[in-house]
């Protein structure tokens, strides 16, 4: 049987390089990416692949940008929309590929455009400005949206606010666009919520904060037409040693959906844990150095036998073996230069 062929798509910013996705073809022997093209786009902030694997999009200084995804991972723009606003920092699709959301950290605003039949970008359906004041420390005293993902029963779109220290849960209707705000996941004071992931059967959500290093574990239910989420664990990214002023960053699962990725700049180190199916807790397996500075993010091949980290102020990318019984990381090679990397999709060719 042959094996699986897949490209990754690494998201830049770009500084004096109009290129700001990079596309590879992915070594899987050796744990290692090879460059194949390149596509002119300006900042890319954000990538994301659409649920039918069809679509990348992309954050541009421009609103959003829709590609489609050609053989051999090739993409070709089918067109750009605006989301009237500043440039965001992150974007995700619904379930059924309707809809595009947007995060917008500068000006703590969610954008939803509908998804055109060919997968580009059609007109905005929904702006939302959250509001509110929290704690006046440097940046946590007014909305900034870092991170938009729907619940996997494609019901609602959770919203996390950075500085806020909260999570907004909005409904969404599915004929309109619109959003309604219809529960709330507070979080500790100054603990910056950036990221939010749901595991494939929908039970989990995982939540990591910036600014306290530690991951929330809720349960997820729907009660009488309501959502519910139940804390159930908080487990730190951190090794009880650290450097003082780190900041957690990434938050990603292994393609088969039984490790949870992590990563802290400061202490620049990258975090595994096992994730048990039944009751959704995570159990770390190590977090170890990832020679290089910021990791912004970090994730596992998808064999679950090599890592990489995406070092965002050292530019660079930087290549592991991983055994994840015995809690090794191993450096399997040269960094690899890459200018201001943001985020990194593998994607399997079909």
């Amino acid at each position: 049987m042959a094996k699986s062929k897949y490209v990754a798509y690494v998201s830049t910013y770009t500084m004096g390089d109009n290129h700001g996705i990079k596309i590879y073809d992915v070594d899987m022997e050796n744990g290692r990416l090879i460059p194949k093209d390149e596509v002119e786009i300006t900042n890319s902030s954000y990538i994301t692949i659409s649920h039918d694997g069809k679509y990348l999009y992309s954050i541009t200084d421009f609103g959003v940008e829709a590609y489609e995804i050609g053989e051999g991972g090739s993409l070709t723009c089918i067109n750009h929309g605006s989301i009237n606003g500043m440039r965001g920092c992150y974007l995700s699709t619904d379930y059924e590929e309707k809809f595009l959301f947007v995060a917008g950290y500068h000006d703590g605003k969610i954008t939803v455009l509908r998804v055109r039949e060919d997968g580009g970008v059609g007109e905005i359906t929904d702006e939302v400005y959250l509001k509110g004041m929290g704690s006046v420390a440097e940046r946590n005293f007014r909305p900034h949206v870092n991170c938009v993902k729907m619940t996997r029963d494609n019901k609602y779109l959770m919203a996390a606010d950075i500085g806020m220290d909260h999570v907004d849960v909005y409904e969404l209707n599915h004929t309109t666009g619109k959003l309604k705000l219809v529960d709330v996941i507070r979080s500790e004071l100054e603990s910056a919520p950036r990221h939010v992931k749901m595991t494939k059967d929908g039970k989990f959500v995982y939540i990591v904060h910036e600014l306290k290093n530690y991951i929330d574990v809720y349960s997820y239910t729907v009660e009488d037409g309501n959502p519910f989420f139940n804390k159930i664990q908080n487990i730190s990214t951190l090794n009880a040693y650290h450097a003082s002023n780190s900041a957690a960053s990434a938050l990603n699962f292994s393609e088969d959906g039984k490790y949870l990725v992590s990563s802290n700049a400061g202490d620049n180190s990258v975090i595994v844990y096992r994730i048990d199916q039944k009751t959704g807790e995570l159990t770390k397996l190590f977090c170890l150095p990832v020679s290089g500075d910021y990791p912004k993010d970090a994730t596992l091949f998808p064999d679950n036998k090599h890592l990489v980290s995406l070092n965002h102020e050292s530019g660079t990318m930087t290549f592991f073996n991983v055994d994840l019984e015995k809690g090794l990381l191993v450096m399997n090679g040269k960094e690899m230069k890459i200018k201001s990397p943001n985020c990194v999709i593998f994607h399997k060719l079909k």
